[in-house]
């Protein structure tokens, strides 16, 4: 059973579309896989998501996978070739003109908070206009400030501007659809601007049957400015840095990062950080030092998972990719002085489920535990364990399958599925009979262990107790 408390999630695509180099992954650390609904035909997507259902983790079950839609991205969009800007052309962004001078962009956006003098940055920057006529809400007149060539499919950004666009496109939701059939274990809803997203999101969710988590990717400068609602709304948040460091200035990025991290982390709330994680290791075999480092940070920040994208997706060496991360990882919580590291309860919004897990933490540290299980059947009580920040183990046992890959983006925990209990009373034999048959602990040795009563019912976290194994 993995050890690193820090998870990984690394995106499927081209470059391991095999079997064996899924696999290959898995044995070199992934904890869950990302199936990008930005790109493919429905086929290639749904291919996708049974490749990932094709493979193993080390407990014999299959990875968890996060769906990831795609959302109201503007692009250009139909483009029939590449557009060389020199400084000062005059060209027309519009979705409802065809043409030569003219750049299309996604049906989804309108311009009418688009104000002459708005910067529209194209392909992360690479090539940035400025607005010289409002035509109408469906077409602006702009100048080339700098040049570049502009293709199709790359992304389109209005920066500091709150366009009208939906939250969800008609695509994502054939892909959502798609996505909760194949049995995704979370659902990812690209620049998300406010806390209502969420409810849009679970409606859709909700009326296919499903109770999946969905996770919030923090891209757009309007959820920086909510974020404290988001995070409260939100099952999970990510930080999608290549989108947010083209919304926002970039020197801003890693503070950001480091208060998404605190406060998802005191909310109990699984955080992610995302995009040029080892982005050199696209194309080569060993990453740069400035890579290994922003790594390590995110890390010792706390972050609970950290997730690759094109590296493994349509890089060259993604399985040497994953190694890597790994090993970072590993060296990097050697280092980790957890009494400092642990994390106090915010005594503002402590709860019994709380002072229950806060107290479960604290008995294994001032006693030297290895080892805390928590019974949960929502993955609730492992979160507000993980909450924490605590050297010891967080063996999470549950009888249910998608509550055991739902925890596998979680910090510190490690999940078990076990027989289906429903009183109290069976704990602690199934408790002890886990860590003896997995050889987790020797005899005589303690554990802690926390959960709730009545068993099954959500955020119930109310007893703890310190055992032996027998």
């Amino acid at each position: 059973m993995k050890t690193q408390k820090t998870k990984i999630i690394a995106t499927v695509g081209p470059s391991c579309s095999t079997k064996p180099i899924l696999q290959s992954l898995v044995n070199a650390g992934v904890d869950c896989f990302r199936v990008n609904l930005s790109h493919g035909t429905m086929e290639e997507k749904g291919n996708f998501f049974d490749l990932v259902k094709s493979v193993e983790t080390q407990t014999g079950e299959r990875p968890a996978i996060l769906a990831d839609l795609s959302g109201p991205k503007i692009r250009v969009n139909g483009l029939r070739a590449p557009i060389d800007l020199s400084k000062k052309d005059i060209v027309k962004i519009s979705n409802e003109e065809q043409g030569e001078g003219i750049i299309p962009v996604s049906d989804v956006v309108r311009f009418q908070s688009v104000n002459k003098g708005a910067k529209i940055l194209i392909n992360d920057g690479l090539v940035t206009l400025t607005v010289k006529e409002y035509v109408s809400n469906r077409t602006l007149v702009c100048e080339t400030v700098i040049p570049g060539k502009v293709e199709d499919r790359k992304g389109v950004n209005f920066p500091g501007i709150d366009l009208d666009v939906p939250p969800l496109t008609k695509q994502d939701e054939l892909d959502l659809k798609l996505s909760l059939e194949k049995g995704a274990d979370w659902i990812a809803l690209s620049f998300v601007r406010s806390a209502s997203d969420y409810e849009l999101v679970k409606a859709k969710v909700e009326e296919q049957g499903f109770r999946t988590p969905i996770m919030a990717k923090i891209e757009k400068w309007e959820a920086v400015v909510n974020l404290d609602s988001i995070i409260k709304t939100f099952d999970a948040v990510m930080v999608a840095r290549g989108d947010l460091g083209v919304e926002l200035p970039l020197e801003r990025v890693p503070l950001i990062q480091k208060d998404v991290i605190t406060k998802a982390s005191q909310a109990s709330k699984p955080v992610i950080i995302a995009t040029q994680i080892l982005d050199s290791m696209t194309k080569r075999p060993v990453p740069t030092r400035a890579e290994v480092s922003d790594i390590a940070n995110a890390i010792l920040d706390g972050a609970d998972t950290l997730m690759v994208t094109g590296e493994t997706a349509a890089g060259k060496h993604p399985e040497k990719v994953i190694k890597v991360l790994n090993r970072v990882i590993k060296e990097t919580e050697s280092a980790i002085d957890y009494e400092e590291f642990y994390i106090e309860p915010d005594s503002e919004n402590i709860n019994t489920a709380r002072a229950i897990s806060h107290a479960a933490c604290s008995v294994a540290q001032d006693q030297g535990i290895k080892i805390l299980v928590t019974m949960t059947h929502s993955g609730s009580t492992a979160r507000m364990a993980a909450r924490y920040r605590p050297n010891a183990r967080i063996i999470a046992m549950t009888p249910k399958k998608e509550t055991c890959r739902q925890l596998s983006i979680v910090w510190g925990v490690s999940s078990i599925l076990v027989d289906k209990y429903s009183s109290s009373n069976e704990i602690p034999d199934l408790a002890n009979k886990v860590l003896n048959s997995k050889k987790l602990l020797k005899k005589n040795e303690k554990y802690v262990i926390t959960g709730g009563v009545p068993v099954g019912v959500a955020g119930t976290t109310n007893f703890l107790s310190v055992s032996e194994v027998k």
